[in-house]
């Protein structure tokens, strides 16, 4: 009971103001250079919060096997690459503020690059509201994929935010044959990743 209420009192703080599903982007959002290690901690506000799983994600390595499920609810395994270079983008709620514009940014602000490169989004949220959101936000440019089911993506890649049972932000890209080129796992939860430096990176992969 006590980890349900942190969890529900967490995801109420990070909503604040939560997004109201059009297309208005908040640019006022601190951007974070910075990195931690999977597997190792972020902070909420300044508190830490341990980042869990099994298995790690790491630059240089294959992109962790994981089976997410589609906004149609088929299972899609995330390390089956169809030979294209992709941006996988982590949020922890696309209904809060920060996962609103890291989401807006990935599709509006990715300087053509959605023409040969695949825009991945994964979170926690159920796939009925990954729907909702990316018709309401009228994004058809990105491939939203949930972690609710079983959790393994967030657990075979140490991107579990305990004791929130949420997945960290992050911004991963992997090249045509699915190894790990760039890695931020954001250091702060309520801070943007930085998302051109990811783009800069796909871009250099084609």
């Amino acid at each position: 009971m006590k980890h349900a209420i942190a969890t529900i009192s967490v995801v109420a703080f990070l909503a604040g103001c939560a997004s109201s599903g059009t297309n208005q982007v908040q640019a006022d959002l601190p951007v974070d250079k910075g990195t931690v290690s999977a597997g190792s901690a972020v902070t909420l506000k300044g508190n830490e919060m341990p980042l869990a799983g099994w298995g790690m994600v790491e630059v240089g390595q294959p992109l962790p096997e994981a089976i997410l499920s589609s906004t149609s609810l088929q299972p899609v395994n995330i390390a089956d690459n169809s030979g294209k270079v992709r941006i996988i983008s982590v949020v922890p709620s696309l209904d809060t503020p920060t996962c609103d514009r890291q989401t807006h940014e990935l599709s509006e602000e990715n300087g053509g690059l959605d023409k040969s490169v695949e825009l991945i989004t994964v979170s926690m949220d159920l796939p009925f509201a990954q729907s909702r959101f990316a018709k309401e936000a009228k994004i058809n440019n990105v491939t939203f994929l949930s972690d609710y089911k079983g959790r393994e993506f967030g657990n075979n890649n140490g991107l579990i935010v305990e004791p929130l049972g949420l997945l960290a932000r992050a911004v991963i890209v992997t090249d045509k044959d699915d190894i790990v080129r760039y890695l931020q796992v954001v250091p702060e939860l309520t801070a943007l990743p930085d998302m051109q430096a990811a783009m800069q990176a796909a871009r250099e992969l084609l």
